[in-house]
């Protein structure tokens, strides 16, 4: 079944607290993929992440590119997995190469910027991102933002 990849986040603080506790646990994750190519490059960023992550969870670092290749094989795996991207633009891309496994996609936290406007107190979307989130959308993604399990998740038309 497609159902392994639980839950598909853009967090720009990739692994956190929120995350492995707050979703990791009541979704039973046994598996974190996260996908950032600056991440990916850097052995001491991975140690970090790594020291997040409760014991018996496994934390995979992938690129962009190499994710897209891998996506069907943990949309495969046994286990409940997580995947996170810090930003819109690496999401779209794995959504465009699997969109089948890429298709239940969280917001869960982009950060305030200067050329960023506030949608929701823990989401702040640009130009570029909207028109990221558009697109996504017609072409079949199921979209909302959700920063813990306990709120409800607030469908893309409240936001955009």
């Amino acid at each position: 079944s497609l159902m392994a990849l639980v839950l598909l986040r853009v967090d720009a603080r990739l692994v956190h607290g929120q995350v492995v506790i707050g979703w990791g646990r009541p979704l039973a994750a046994r598996f974190i993929v996260l996908v950032d190519n600056g991440v990916r490059a850097s052995t001491w960023e991975q140690d970090l992440y790594r020291m997040a992550v409760p014991e018996g969870v496994e934390i995979i670092f992938a690129s962009t590119a190499e994710a897209t290749a891998s996506l069907a094989g943990w949309a495969a795996d046994p286990r409940a997995g997580i995947l996170l991207t810090g930003d819109l633009t690496t999401m779209a891309a794995l959504h465009d190469a699997e969109p089948v496994v890429a298709h239940r996609i969280n917001l869960g936290g982009i950060h305030h910027r200067a050329d960023r406007a506030e949608r929701l107190r823990y989401l702040y979307l640009d130009d570029a991102d909207t028109a990221i989130l558009k697109r996504l959308a017609t072409d079949g993604a199921a979209i909302t933002a959700q920063d813990l399990p306990t709120s409800p998740p607030v469908p893309l038309a409240d936001f955009l």
